[in-house]
């Protein structure tokens, strides 16, 4: 990004100068402000961080199964506990909690709202469903990604996963419709080229 002569006159500023610019960016850029503090002050482990977001999402999922109110304002919710998973991993570079964590607020929205999907008409909770279905493709993909021992650690929540959603019958017909094969989930059988897969379905028009 920055030349070798930009670099080295940086290097050469005054201590007290460097100390002056990093304040200032600092104080521009929220994200890189908490990148450093958790990675030079905050006691904290990454794995301390990852369960108080899982306590904050399942308190986000409850709270959006006590104020339902549509279909669409659920999935305005489920975005945003998304967004809040999303900025966890920008800060703490937390991979595996970016599975584990989207995992879980799949699950979690599964087993809150099972009567209200099983009863939903697919018409009525089409964009919801295919927000779901995308974020249970890119948990398979982001799980091939890993070695192979990780899948050990996901198996569970996979078959959970898979049965939450084999018994919501509107969520079932669209993954029929857009490629995603529950088998996957059920029996920890992720293609080896999931990738293309994906690539495929998309390229035909569908998961949109």
């Amino acid at each position: 990004m920055f030349d070798k002569e930009f670099k080295l006159a940086l290097a050469n500023l005054p201590d007290a100068e460097k100390d002056k610019l990093l304040v200032r960016l600092l104080r521009k850029d929220k994200d890189l402000a908490n990148r450093l503090y958790f990675e030079l002050v905050d006691h904290e482990t990454v794995e301390q961080k990852r369960e108080k977001m899982a306590a904050a999402i399942r308190e986000k999922a409850v709270r959006a199964y006590d104020s339902y109110y549509s279909p669409g304002l659920l999935l305005m919710a489920t975005r945003d506990i998304s967004g809040d998973i999303a900025y966890h991993v920008k800060i703490t570079k937390d991979k595996y909690g970016d599975v584990s964590l989207s995992m879980q607020l799949l699950i979690d929205t599964l087993t809150l709202h099972a009567e209200r999907l099983a009863s939903m008409r697919t018409s009525t909770g089409y964009k919801l469903f295919i927000y779901l279905i995308n974020k249970t493709f890119k948990i398979l993909l982001q799980i091939h990604s890993m070695d192979e021992d990780y899948r050990l650690d996901f198996k569970e929540n996979l078959q959970t996963l898979g049965e939450l959603i084999g018994n919501c019958p509107p969520l079932m017909r669209m993954c029929i419709q857009n490629g995603l094969d529950v088998i996957w989930l059920t029996r920890n059988e992720i293609p080896d080229d999931i990738v293309a897969l994906h690539r495929e379905i998309k390229d035909s028009g569908f998961l949109v």
